[in-house]
């Protein structure tokens, strides 16, 4: 597991018209397991992370670690970090280009090694996203930044606290709020970080490093105060299961008319999601960290959707939820102002036959009675999850090209669907 696959142009092929029917058991959360990788520089030592999923992401933040000097051990789900005293403090665009999170190492490196240069990172096409709050929370906190040659330079004497202000264009940034919680937690003094963004992932982050030796309150909210400490030290910890995978496979019984119990996911981390899916007439109950959908004889009513930062209905399921209301009776809207762009999976629903109308970065969906298989090409990692659930309700065989998005966010889907019933297969 130690070594960065290189990308492979697999694909799905879909023969849809398949009930789900079964149990599925949901993975640790990728985006809460990164930022926990990231943190582990923060103290020298045995870190131990369990429930972590076996991702592409987690593997190229994996390489981004090594190269910095820490030591990996995979066993089963249990990633162990063993970090050096001092590590590296330059991240390459070579490695840094594969995924957006690599930023994260910005924040443990000015804490622990004051300096740092990371290259100005890549991830999905979806937009705009830009780093700039990232690097006002670390000036706020007494970091010198330059930008030059497509790389970030950073470099204090100390950190020191203080107040940082992280809401941006479209609300709070997730990574922002974690790269300045992990720079302030050894600064000296007293951070204030006001609009920060309260998802679950960035609360786990918080728990992590409490768990560490840090001091941090208001967790969960929109302001958290940080009191420096002089050091942390390294620990075990159990990632939260993934809300977005849980969510993906209740649609994906939902899309198919199954019957599945989504195992291993926490209910109070889905509300808008499964507020929104009652809201279609969906039948499912939340017993315990299992979720029961019995889709039978359901048919989705239309809805509006506007996504928003949590706890609002998230943009990674904005659209998996449009594929679904392609078989709504009558018109839904579908607004996300998180990421505005993110609705090139549209297209590729209409070649299916869906009838959908963009205007103003709002789809207008009307539902149909049916999709048609069809060869289509997933964009990014939510498009290939939803092009797989449309291809799972259409009739005849789909071809889901470019998957190798989807391997990024989604341990083994194709072998959890298998055991449901569906007739997907990976080809080369």
């Amino acid at each position: 597991m130690g070594n960065s696959p290189g990308i492979k142009m697999d694909k799905f092929i879909i023969e849809g018209g398949k009930s789900l029917r079964g149990d599925v058991y949901i993975s640790g959360a990728k985006n809460a397991a990164l930022p926990l990788m990231v943190a582990s520089l923060l103290a020298p030592g045995r870190t131990v992370l369990k429930n972590v999923p076996l991702l592409n992401d987690v593997l190229f933040l994996e390489k981004v670690l090594q190269h910095l000097g820490v030591k990996t051990h995979h066993e089963n789900h249990t990633l162990v970090l063993d970090v050096p005293d001092t590590f590296h403090t330059e991240a390459p665009y070579d490695l840094v280009r594969k995924m957006r999170a690599s930023i994260y190492v910005l924040g443990p490196m000015l804490a622990r090694m004051k300096k740092a240069c990371v290259s100005i990172p890549g991830g999905c096409t979806i937009g705009t996203r830009p780093i700039d709050l990232h690097l006002k929370g670390m000036e706020r906190l007494g970091a010198r930044i330059t930008t030059e040659h497509g790389y970030i330079k950073a470099r204090t004497k100390k950190l020191a606290g203080g107040e940082v202000f992280l809401s941006g264009t479209f609300g709070p940034s997730v990574g922002a709020t974690c790269n300045v919680m992990m720079a302030a937690v050894l600064a000296q003094g007293t951070t204030i970080i006001r609009e920060a963004s309260q998802e679950p992932e960035v609360a786990e982050l918080a728990l992590f490093l409490n768990r560490m030796g840090a001091k941090i309150t208001g967790i969960g909210s929109k302001t958290l105060t940080i009191t420096g400490v002089n050091q942390l030290c390294p620990t075990e910890y159990s990632v939260i299961p993934d809300r977005i995978e849980a969510g993906t496979f209740i649609t994906a019984a939902a899309i198919t008319r199954g019957k599945v119990s989504v195992h291993n996911c926490q209910a109070a981390h889905l509300r808008a999601v499964i507020d929104k899916l009652k809201e279609t007439g969906l039948p499912l109950q939340c017993e315990g960290n299992t979720i029961h959908v019995d889709a039978t004889n359901y048919i989705p009513e239309p809805v509006d959707i506007t996504t928003s930062a949590y706890p609002g209905f998230p943009t990674d399921m904005q659209a998996q939820m449009t594929s679904l209301l392609c078989f709504a009776r009558g018109v839904s809207h579908v607004r996300d102002t998180i990421y505005p762009e993110r609705f090139i999976h549209i297209q590729e629903l209409l070649r299916m036959g869906a009838n959908i109308q963009m205007a103003d970065n709002m789809a207008a969906v009307t539902g149909v009675k049916k999709l048609s298989g069809a060869p289509v090409m997933a964009s990014d990692l939510r498009a290939s999850a939803t092009l797989v659930l449309a291809a799972l309700a259409a009739r005849g065989e789909s071809a889901i090209l470019r998957i190798y998005h989807i391997d990024r966010g989604y341990e083994k889907i194709e072998e959890k669907l298998q055991k449901l019933g569906a007739r997907i297969q990976r080809q080369q």
